[in-house]
Parts: C-alpha cells; structure tokens; sequence
C-alpha cells in the first residue's frame, strides 16, 4: 500500500499540484509528519535525543514539530579541527550523527583532503552535497541515490511551471561547472536532464569544484581582514586569481558565443547573477543586443551574489538582456529538495510534499493566519521536507519571508504563497542566533567519542 508520504510526493504529477487547498493537505501532511519521524527517530540519534529532552513523542499538531526542526548550521557544525588534522574518521562519525544510512563502510584510509573524503563516501554509496562555505566553514549533507530519483522526479513536473513543460527539446546552457559536490552543481544537471537536448548540453566548465580550495581562499580572505595574511601569500593568490580570470573569460566567450547562436530558437539557461552579467557583457561585446532571444525560451537565476561586486542596476540589465523570455524563478536551499516556484503574480506555492513551517525570529514558534495582519505576517522559513530517505528534512533556516495566509494567490490559486521579497536575518558579517542551535550542537559534540 502507498503510504501517505508518497501520495504527497506523487501529487506532484497532478495538473492542480500548486492550487490546492490548505485544508485538502494538512491532514494528510499530519499524518506523513507523524509517520516520517516515528521512523526518522529510530533512525537518527540527535533527533530521538532532541524528542525525549522536549517531551514529544507524537506529532499530533504542526507545533509539535517545530521544536524537532535542525538549525540549517547543524550542517557545519563538526569541530574544525578534524578537516584541520585530518581526522576523516571523526568527521565521518559526525556525519553519521546527521545520517539515516551508516556510513562506517567508507574507507578513509590516505585520504588527503576534503575532497578526497566525499569522493571516499561517494565511492561508498552515499551521495554528498557541500555548500560552497564563502563564508568559513562548508556544511555537508548525505542523501540517497532515491533522494536524487525523487529529486529528478520532481524537477520532471515542476521546473518550468507554471509556463513550460520540461521536454529535453532544447538547448541547455549551465553558466556553472559541470563536476563538484554543491547543490547548484547537482541542479544543473537536474535541469540539463530534464530540459536539455541531447548532445545540446553545454557547461561553462568540466573543471571540478574544489571544496578544499573555496576553504582555502575563505581562510586567506578572512586572514587579510584581520592583518594576519603574509604579502607573499596575496601576491600568490593575485596571481592565481589572474590565471583564473583569464581561463574564464575565455570560457565565456566560448560558451556566450554558443548561447548567440541558438538565440533564435527556444532554450534554457541556468545560473547565477554574476555569470548571468558576464555572458551579458561578453554579448554586448559581441555585438548582439537586449531582448534578441527566443520568447520561448527559458531562463533561471538562482542563488545570490556572495562577495561579488556588482553594478546597483545588475538585476534590471539581465532583465533588458534576456528581454520577453520566461522565467522560472525558484526559492530554495541546499536543504531543501523541493524548492517553491514562482507564478505569474510574483508569489511563491510550495509542493504538496513541503510542509511550510513560517517561524518568528527566534525559531520558536509557529506563525499562523492569526498573527497575521490583511493576511501577512513576517517570519523565519522553516519546512520539514517530506522527499529525504537519507536524513531528517526539517529544517530552519536563516532566511526573513512573508507570507500571505490568504486562501487565494492573486494568481487565482490556493495560497498560502510567501511574496518575493524574501531576505536574511543577519547581515552581511553577522551571526544569525536561532533559537535549538546551540542545544543541537551539544547533543552532536555528546554523541561523538572523546
């Protein structure tokens, strides 16, 4: 028999998987929560930890589960120390805190450095995502060969929605690598598979991410805001990033020359701001002006613009470059499989199988229609997402939504919808406080050996 779980996730086929009405769901969502952690916490030891110490055995309303959502840092929260000496085995008894699978098989016998680790794990079975870690520190997730199936699944019959239906008839351009372990990388393929056309599929690069390396220049970065950075050690690096710069412009060049050719026709690409204002520029320059593409084509821009320096106008001058293209724009996190899409009236619609859980600042409390005021109300993202065998999906995250309680979209459809004006907590430098984080570190520091 299906269980409820599925059915959610399988909804995602159906015409009508974005407007359907809250109080169509949230039984049903209930009950997949209930089952999903009754098997989640035999599975995974912070979490049972964190039910026994709140008292919760039952998830019987959406409030119970608010105290068993992990801080989105939970993810990066191992001791710098074991990537520093090379204590593989440790970092992989962290990850195994986090994980339904058991990860002991991997063997880390040599390995070298980060990269080498994942690629061990990957080698073992387990499938890991690394966030880029600008900021200092990477976290890493496991999921499932059957969390990619489900993911794919569900790219198949949401990506491109509400305007185009995923066909593999088009040229599909990635202004990102082709190889690494970051989700943007993944979602590239993601779209490639479902959008692209065979043998149309171009990447800016097949030179691999390195997470050891984001790490390495993260750390000179923050080493030259203290002082401490050696001239010899910025000399170096200039002159790296020089070479650097050079290859990828000529990437660039290559890759905007392909995208020019096939402007006439309807394709697709991904990527982020910045690339997105290189391949505008290296256009320009090309000769080509705005607004030359294809109205059936169709373009994603994802992710922010992380220590980039980038002109006040950057958003409107893509949008004058791409012209009467569609968009498809999305909101989601390394954490969450099933990002939202954006209709036509600029509003966000979660899928079926993602329960949204809007907090208040601290983390701690559900947001509902009676804290509202017309309908919005101003809160922390937080979701258990229902599509994860590998981990736990209930997460919260740092980043600012509102929400529009309404029982209608001004699309038509059934809300709720969070706007598009979606924001972080902290600023730039800071740190964002949720409220379980701390706690969900000591439970991992206490579930590793001394």
């Amino acid at each position: 028999m299906t269980s409820i779980r599925e059915q959610l996730l399988d909804m995602i086929e159906a015409p009508n998987a974005f407007d359907i009405p809250r109080t169509e769901l949230e039984d049903m969502q209930l009950t997949a929560a209930r089952d999903l952690f009754k098997e989640r916490r035999g599975q995974i030891r912070i979490l049972d930890k964190r039910a026994t110490d709140t008292g919760i055995g039952e998830i019987r309303t959406f409030d119970d589960l608010v105290p068993l959502l992990f801080a989105h840092t939970v993810y990066k929260s191992y001791p710098p120390s074991f990537i520093e000496q090379g204590r593989w085995d440790r970092m992989l008894q962290w990850l195994g805190t986090l994980s339904v699978p058991d990860v002991k098989n991997t063997d880390v016998q040599g390995v070298k450095d980060v990269d080498e680790w994942i690629d061990r794990l990957n080698a073992a079975g387990h499938v890991i995502l690394a966030t880029s870690g600008t900021t200092g520190k990477n976290s890493f997730l496991l999921q499932t060969q059957e969390d990619v199936d489900r993911r794919r699944f569900y790219f198949r019959h949401a990506k491109g929605w509400p305007y185009v239906k995923p066909n593999q008839d088009r040229p599909f351009f990635a202004l990102g690598p082709s190889k690494g372990p970051t989700s943007a990388v993944e979602t590239y393929h993601l779209h490639a598979d479902v959008f692209g056309r065979p043998g149309q599929k171009y990447f800016l690069s097949d030179e691999p991410i390195r997470i050891s390396e984001i790490s390495r220049l993260a750390a000179l970065r923050k080493r030259m805001s203290e002082g401490r950075a050696s001239p010899s050690e910025v000399r170096a690096t200039a002159e790296e990033s020089q070479a650097r710069f050079k290859d990828m412009t000529a990437r660039i060049e290559e890759l905007t020359r392909l995208i020019l050719e096939h402007r006439h026709e309807p394709i697709y690409v991904s990527g982020q701001y910045a690339q997105h204002m290189m391949i505008l520029e290296c256009a320009h320059a090309m000769g080509a002006k705005d607004g030359e593409f294809h109205p059936d084509s169709l373009v994603h821009i994802g992710g922010g613009v992380k220590n980039v320096v980038l002109p006040p106008d950057y958003k409107e001058q893509v949008d004058r470059f791409w012209g009467k293209v569609h968009r498809a724009p999305t909101y989601g996190m390394t954490e969450m499989a099933q990002a939202l899409v954006r209709c036509e009236a600029g509003r966000y619609h979660r899928a079926p199988g993602l329960i949204m859980l809007i907090l208040d600042q601290a983390g701690e409390r559900l947001l509902t229609p009676a804290d509202a005021v017309d309908g919005m109300a101003v809160g922390r993202m937080g979701f258990l997402d229902l599509l994860y065998e590998g981990r736990w999906g209930g997460i919260i995250s740092g980043d600012k939504v509102t929400v529009d309680f309404s029982e209608r979209c001004p699309c038509g459809r059934h809300g709720p919808t969070l706007l598009d004006n979606i924001s972080r907590f902290s600023q730039p430098g800071e740190d964002d406080h949720i409220g379980c984080s701390g706690t969900l570190e000591a439970y991992i520091r206490g579930a590793l050996p001394s």
